[in-house]
């Protein structure tokens, strides 16, 4: 694709972020006082948001995001979602899954003007990197939205994989999963690093997939089992990438 080509439709992708990023932002401005005094888990304000980023890759003729099929055949409830890292638009790919999540992120994406309030409105949980303070205030409140059946979405990669292979898992996914008696959800995306590459401001034509794996119960589980669970799910994440890697290309 020519220079010119690329930086045009870049523009428009960012058109597209920022205009429907700002109509989700009002809606959920009408509707989060209607609807947090019965929808705890914010849920309605956070569904708008999501489906603004799809709107996002419907309109945009840089990204084919699909979903790979078959999904689970349920809505996931008391449950932490942990997925591999590939890029900056993972979040646009992920919203096309038919279940709302709140997604732990960088505090300093919430200052972002328009998207980073929506994220607020949609009940995502913001956390300063290298903060002890600021991760268990985090943590607290991934334990209320799953104490609530709101499902909790974490990169247990903590950043973006400067490569193809997977960076060391944290632990804090595997702890609250644990702690709280959740389910742990795998999955996987691919494709999603030339639909915006590190340290570049345009956007790449993409086929991208999300594939979903089987949920890992932690019923019975305790702290010493953590290493091992974190390397069981991390093997399964691995082996959804190598089924949808190859349709990426």
């Amino acid at each position: 694709m020519s220079a010119p080509r690329t930086i045009l439709l870049s523009i428009w992708t960012y058109l597209l972020i920022f205009g429907l990023g700002g109509l989700a932002f009002c809606l959920q401005c009408v509707l989060a006082p209607l609807t947090w005094p019965f929808d705890h888990g914010r849920r309605i304000t956070g569904r708008l948001f999501r489906l603004a980023a799809i709107g996002v890759t419907k309109l945009n003729p840089l990204w084919d995001f699909r979903l790979h099929k078959p999904l689970p055949p349920y809505r996931p409830r008391r449950c932490v979602v942990v997925s591999n890292h590939c890029s900056q638009t993972d979040p646009f790919l992920i919203s096309h899954l038919p279940w709302e999540m709140k997604w732990l992120g960088k505090a300093s994406l919430f200052k972002v003007p328009i998207l980073g309030w929506a994220m607020f409105l949609a009940g995502d949980i913001p956390v300063v990197r290298g903060d002890r303070g600021s991760a268990k205030g985090a943590m607290a409140r991934c334990r209320r939205y799953l104490m609530r059946d709101t499902p909790v979405m974490i990169f247990p990669e903590g950043t973006r994989a400067l490569g193809d292979e997977m960076g060391p898992f944290k632990d804090g996914a595997f702890h609250l999963a644990i702690e709280t008696g959740a389910d742990v959800l795998p999955m996987a995306v691919a494709g999603t690093a030339a639909a915006l590459p590190k340290h570049d401001w345009r956007f790449g034509q993409a086929r991208a997939y999300v594939a979903v794996g089987t949920p890992i119960s932690t019923r019975g589980l305790t702290l010493d089992d953590l290493p091992a669970l974190k390397d069981q799910v991390r093997a399964e994440i691995q082996a959804l990438r190598d089924q949808i890697t190859p349709l990426t290309g």
